[in-house]
């Protein structure tokens, strides 16, 4: 099934702001899946592309500085932190 590009922007704008609400905490996939309601794969695809947008940033250790063999955990990049809040106080 396709989705179009108009609905998957809901979608990465949707993850954007659980992991603005959620920062600096790096999230897990799963529990960002979880949050918007999506499928894990579907939820990793877009989650790499907005890495690829320098958006968001994978982190691939645990806080012990070991590193996961098959999970990752997301968080905002810093330029994308402050362009988000400063679109949320504009709105304000």
């Amino acid at each position: 099934m396709k989705i179009s590009s108009k609905k998957k922007d809901k979608i990465l704008e949707q993850i954007l702001a659980y992991l603005f609400s959620q920062n600096p905490k790096p999230i897990f996939t799963a529990y960002i899946a979880l949050e918007i309601a999506r499928d894990e794969e579907f939820t990793k695809k877009l989650l790499l592309e907005l890495k690829q947008k320098n958006l968001i940033s994978e982190i691939k250790k645990n806080p012990s500085g070991r590193d996961y063999l098959k999970r990752a955990r997301w968080k905002l990049t810093e330029e994308a932190y402050v362009l988000y809040k400063n679109i949320q106080e504009v709105k304000k």
